[in-house]
């Protein structure tokens, strides 16, 4: 079986006028040589893509991931809506995941390990007595390879059998692109040459005021989703899939995130707000699922969501604390950015009635979801 795994982020086309205003003072503020370090032996790097509209993103091979993003609001003020470091040490040492890939495995495996074909694979437990999001080390922690062309970066790495207790050499690419359409494609494919399970997913920080600023409580948010995935209270799936109507995990009408999230409910209690996956209504002829919409009224940033995956992590920033200070200098303080992660469903290979993430010899893991950024004078 073939499965698809691309993701692709969206900014939708602006007035001429708006996409030539860059945000110079933000954009300074990364510098190549604040990431030019080696770690396990390899080089580390800044990497830039820009296109001719004054989109900009900058990226960073540890962990594959995207370093800052900018973006007009309905004015056509560039700001960094991701959250983020500008220097290499803070992600070195951080543990939320910021604007990286998560693999082998995005989400939860409970008590860390899962049987297949008959044989017993343990995981590094660095979630409680579970394993979250790869690991100890996981693809987050790797130096990944780079390349350049045109206006792709891919990113590729070699998971050898055994990494974090996954069976299975593993060979995975991790592409963005940036186009004049204001597109920003991020696109994943991995082979194997054993049978394996694989569950990959991007963990960028959303804060659509720009990064840095306060909450994201007051941004409205519309998930297509009638289920959602109940937890126990290590946040690992009972099994069940729960209608949303008459909870808070309504969000098939856009609501403000923070309108419900403080309503006395266990699902709430168990993960100190949304840290739950819901699944994705599809029609059978949908090669794409709307996901999600979010937007902010001030700055009118909106963010739109497509993916081919069954399922939606949507993380409200449950854990941060104020300790970590992002690159605009401002602590990211209680709720100041949110996660939205299309994947296959937490704790998928040990639970049988959810989507198989088993990835065998010969076949190419691929996915594929578009995040699309617009503006509103709403």
């Amino acid at each position: 079986m073939k499965k698809l795994i691309t993701a692709v982020i969206t900014i939708a086309c602006f007035a001429c006028t708006m996409q030539k205003h860059g945000d110079k003072s933000l954009t300074d503020i990364i510098k190549p040589e604040a990431f030019d370090t080696i770690i396990d032996g390899k080089k580390v790097a800044l990497y830039i893509l820009e296109n001719n509209n004054g989109i900009k993103a900058y990226f960073t091979n540890y962990g594959a991931r995207i370093v800052s993003l900018h973006t007009p609001d309905k004015d056509g003020d560039f700001k960094d809506i991701v959250l983020g470091f500008d220097k290499i040490d803070p992600y070195i040492e951080e543990s939320m995941y910021l604007g990286c890939i998560v693999g082998r495995f995005a989400n939860r495996i409970s008590k860390a390990k899962f049987t297949l074909d008959g044989e017993e694979y343990h995981l590094s437990k660095n979630d409680g007595l579970n394993t979250l999001h790869g690991g100890e080390k996981g693809f987050d922690k790797r130096v990944w390879d780079a390349g350049k062309e045109g206006n792709t970066l891919t990113f590729s790495y070699l998971s050898p059998d055994g990494e974090e207790g996954y069976p299975g050499n593993l060979k995975v690419k991790k592409s963005y692109t940036l186009t004049d359409d204001n597109e920003l494609k991020i696109a994943y494919e991995a082979e194997t040459d054993k049978r394996t399970v694989i569950n990959l997913s991007h963990h960028s920080y959303f804060n659509l005021k720009g990064e840095g600023d306060t909450t994201i409580l007051d941004h409205f948010l519309q998930i297509n989703a009638d289920y959602y995935i109940p937890v126990d209270n290590t946040l690992i799936p009972t099994g069940e899939l729960l209608p949303v109507a008459d909870t808070p995990f309504d969000f098939t009408t856009a609501k403000q995130i923070g309108r419900d999230i403080e309503i006395p409910d266990i699902q709430l209690t168990y993960g100190l707000g949304y840290d739950h996956n819901w699944v994705l209504n599809k029609n059978p002829e949908d090669t794409l699922i709307f996901t999600v919409k979010l937007w902010e009224e001030s700055s009118g940033r909106v963010l739109e969501i497509y993916t081919s995956e069954p399922g939606i992590q949507f993380y409200s920033g449950n854990f941060m604390d104020g300790s970590v200070t992002g690159k605009s200098g401002k602590l990211y303080k209680y709720r100041a950015g949110l996660a939205l992660e299309t994947q296959h469903f937490p704790d998928s290979p040990n639970q049988p009635d959810f989507p198989s993430t088993v990835l065998i010899p010969g076949e190419k893991y691929m996915q594929l979801c578009v995040l699309k950024f617009d503006v509103t004078d709403k």
